[in-house]
């Protein structure tokens, strides 16, 4: 009689068996990283990160695709697009990922606070060619909110929070939306020149303002956690960050809005020429740049950030703290995890052995 072997495709819920072995890549990748902290490198840091996140993804049964990856974008090393993650075993589940070795480099190289390693693992459902979208543009204009702000308006339906608002107007429907007056609501952003105008006018307002040096996920998956005190996320930011955030606010419950944002006539005309007029024009929600309910986020922190502390050290244990969410039942979970450092490895994909910490 033959053997038969099973399919991991014909597990129920499979991204109950899985996702624990996302949470060990971007653990892997903080722990490798975390010698970096503060050394001035970005590359060096970035490129620690991608090695031993490749290295755990090596040990996964899945057929994973990179389809947002961060090193192209920023000209350094990274997890491209078109990567083949996984070991791509026949009749292994196919998952579409989306990866920042680092989200917060340039913090992570000065030993600032708000880095952390980040990726969200979405398996398309039945009629879907890619869950997690792709968007050409370097950045994206955003509005990410939380889960109250996006049932008042469900609830509503005529005061709508949206992305070409005036903020005045947007930060006047969320604060009815929470039951608060505007100048008690607070707003995040990255502190770039590009905001100088949107900052003017939150500031006229009387909202507080909290401005952050980098960090483009945290920033906008803020406002979807309660305990951040944050109410609002608005600015422009890197695109494949939107669509990574978009997965973890999906978790939450919460919303966002982002719209492409050409930096200049070249971009957009080389969007124009690629087939990207109508896109331009496009807002879209989280539900569109990730979508069905078969979402995984996770993150582990490398230093300290508004959504996770960084990595401890005490004694002869490293001490990491991550999160893990899931869309299909906004399961929300912290990891707290102690690697004990004298038998502590991490696998490699650059020789493709383990090493110690």
């Amino acid at each position: 009689m033959p053997t038969r072997t099973r399919s991991t495709q014909s597990i129920p819920d499979i991204e109950r068996i899985i996702e624990i072995d996302f949470v060990r890549a971007t653990e892997a990748a903080a722990l490798n990283v975390f010698k970096w902290l503060g050394k001035g490198d970005k590359n060096g840091a970035d490129a620690a990160a991608c090695d031993a996140m490749r290295g755990m993804f090596d040990l996964m049964d899945i057929c994973g695709e990179c389809v947002i990856g961060e090193g192209i974008k920023d000209e350094a090393p990274g997890i491209f697009v078109g990567e083949h993650l996984g070991k791509w075993n026949p009749g292994t589940i196919k998952f579409d990922i989306a990866v920042d070795p680092i989200d917060g480099t340039t913090n992570c190289s000065k030993g600032l606070p708000n880095s952390i390693s980040v990726l969200c693992a979405a398996s398309p459902e039945e009629g879907v060619k890619q869950a997690l979208k792709h968007v050409p543009s370097f950045y994206s204009s955003k509005l990410a909110y939380g889960p109250r702000v996006k049932n008042y308006m469900a609830k509503v339906g005529i005061a709508q929070v949206k992305l070409d608002n005036p903020i005045e107007e947007n930060l006047e429907i969320i604060a009815k939306a929470l039951g608060k007056r505007v100048h008690d609501l607070t707003v995040i952003m990255l502190d770039r020149p590009r905001h100088e105008a949107l900052v003017k006018s939150i500031r006229s307002t009387g909202a507080a303002l909290r401005m952050i040096g980098d960090g483009d996920i945290t920033t906008a998956i803020a406002p979807s956690m309660p305990e951040t005190g944050v109410d609002l996320y608005a600015g422009i930011g890197g695109s494949p960050e939107g669509v990574i955030a978009a997965a973890a606010i999906k978790c939450l419950g919460g919303d966002m809005q982002m719209k492409m944002w050409p930096r200049d006539d070249k971009e957009r005309e080389r969007l124009l020429q690629e087939g990207y007029e109508k896109e331009l024009r496009e807002v879209y929600f989280a539900d569109d740049l990730a979508k069905g309910k078969n979402i995984i986020f996770c993150a582990t922190g490398i230093s300290d950030s508004t959504l996770l502390p960084g990595v401890k050290v005490v004694d002869h244990r490293a001490i990491t703290r991550s999160i893990l969410m899931r869309a299909k039942h906004r399961t929300v979970r912290y990891i707290e995890a102690q690697h004990d450092l004298t038998t502590k490895t991490i696998r490699l994909r650059s020789d493709n052995k383990e090493h110690p910490l």
